[in-house]
């Protein structure tokens, strides 16, 4: 097993009727696909759903896998001013296709980081070179897409992935692997990864490097809390145990090396599974979301954490 060749580039689909957990949007990249034409396209979702793959499947299916030439591929959070629209992106739109697929693909990922000059100058080039050239643009969050982009583009908005699509996956590849797992352990990577692929298959890599696949290494890898021991502090804290409760999060924070931040995470996945009325829920969300602001906005996360469990005592 070779840590050094990512299992994420191994196992990427390679055409686009391998690509799962997006039935929709694989149904209309297959018809692009065989008709041999397509519009401007806008990918946009959550990281590690399959945006930058769909556009290499697409790819791959439009040019029959010779995509040396008809196929450049950008980084916009690299290079992401004006002078890479005016450059780069101009010299490859202009310049015709090779073979029968009568345009090229400018593949645009991390889109939304563009500046904005530079939006703006892309939206003229892809009005300009419509003939020899589609673009395909990537982001996390589409606002951040100037709206006459977005006009000219098909906007496909991939979702996180289902458990159940991660799932199949991540057997497969532990099946082309012989890698030994329990269904804890796989379970425990679903719930760190959160429809996630990337993230799911990178956690199972690290995970089968050191042996079996188990809940317990999973979330040492992942450096996660197990879910149970963040509702036991949650349930402690809530009941005034304030010692128990914080002799718990000692050991995330010390003995496991969990940052805060991470801790607050998990508590707001958490709040829904307490045994507790609805108002105590809302009470508790909003106490997190407090605290959570006041850490991103640079208050020692100790003290806060310390503050947040006494804060779910007086609850009580």
């Amino acid at each position: 097993m070779e840590l050094s060749t990512p299992w994420v580039e191994k196992y990427r689909p390679k055409a686009v009727g391998d690509i799962i957990g997006h039935d929709r949007i694989k149904d209309r990249l297959e018809a692009y696909s065989k008709k041999k034409t397509m519009p401007h396209l806008l990918f946009a979702g959550p990281a590690g759903v399959g945006k930058t793959t769909a556009a290499l499947a697409l790819a791959n299916g439009l040019f029959a896998g010779k995509i040396e030439g008809n196929f450049l591929e950008l980084n916009a959070s690299d290079e992401r001013g004006i002078d890479v629209v005016r450059n780069s992106i101009k010299d490859f739109a202009r310049s015709m296709s090779l073979g029968d697929v009568p345009f090229k693909i400018i593949f645009l990922d991390e889109a939304d980081a563009l500046t904005s000059d530079a939006q703006n100058a892309l939206r003229r080039t892809m009005e300009k070179y419509t003939r020899t050239c589609r673009f395909v643009l990537s982001c996390n969050y589409s606002s951040k897409i100037i709206e006459p982009i977005q006009s000219r583009c098909a906007v496909f908005r991939f979702p996180h992935i289902s458990d159940e699509a991660v799932l199949s996956r991540l057997k497969y590849i532990c099946s082309q692997e012989s890698i030994q797992f329990d269904d804890d352990g796989l379970k425990a990577v679903l719930y760190v990864a959160e429809g996630d692929m990337r993230k799911a298959i990178n956690i199972l890599q690290t995970t089968a490097a050191v042996g079996k696949v188990t809940r317990q290494d999973v979330y040492l890898m992942a450096s996660q809390a197990s879910p149970e021991d963040v509702r036991k502090l949650m349930k402690l804290a809530l009941q005034g145990g304030f010692s128990q409760s914080r002799e718990i999060l000692d050991d995330l924070l010390i003995n496991k090396s969990i940052s805060g931040e991470e801790i607050l995470l998990q508590m707001h996945k958490e709040i829904e599974k307490l045994d507790v009325d609805d108002k105590i829920k809302l009470a508790v969300l909003n106490l997190v979301g407090e605290y959570n602001f006041r850490m991103v906005e640079g208050a020692n996360e100790r003290i806060q954490l310390d503050a947040l469990i006494a804060q779910l005592g007086l609850l009580k």
